[in-house]
C-alpha cells in the first residue's frame, strides 16, 4: 500500500483537515488533524482512525500504524 492510498482510505472514512504519512508500506507513522477529534480522548481518536481503515488492519494490509491525532485548534497551536 502506498502513502496516497492509505491517506485516501483514512480521508474517506474520517473528515480530515490534514494528514501526513511516512512508512514503508506496512509500518506507518501518521499525523492526522480532524474536527471529529474534538472532545475525544486519545484512545477514542485512534479508534476513529481504525474504524476508517476497517478491514485493512485486520487483513494485515496495514501491519502497524503509529499516530498523532490533533483537533484543528491543537494542530494550529503546535505549529505556532
Amino acid at each position: 500500500m502506498t502513502a496516497e492510498e492509505l491517506k485516501t482510505i483514512i480521508a474517506t472514512g474520517l473528515p480530515c483537515d490534514h494528514i501526513e504519512l511516512e512508512g514503508d508500506g506496512r509500518h506507518w507513522y501518521a499525523t492526522i488533524v480532524s474536527k471529529a477529534f474534538e472532545s475525544k480522548r486519545p484512545i477514542q481518536r485512534h479508534q476513529q482512525v481504525y474504524a476508517a481503515l476497517g478491514a485493512k488492519m485486520l487483513t494485515d494490509e496495514v501491519h502497524a500504524l503509529s499516530m498523532k491525532t490533533f483537533t484543528p485548534a491543537e494542530w494550529a497551536a503546535s505549529q505556532a
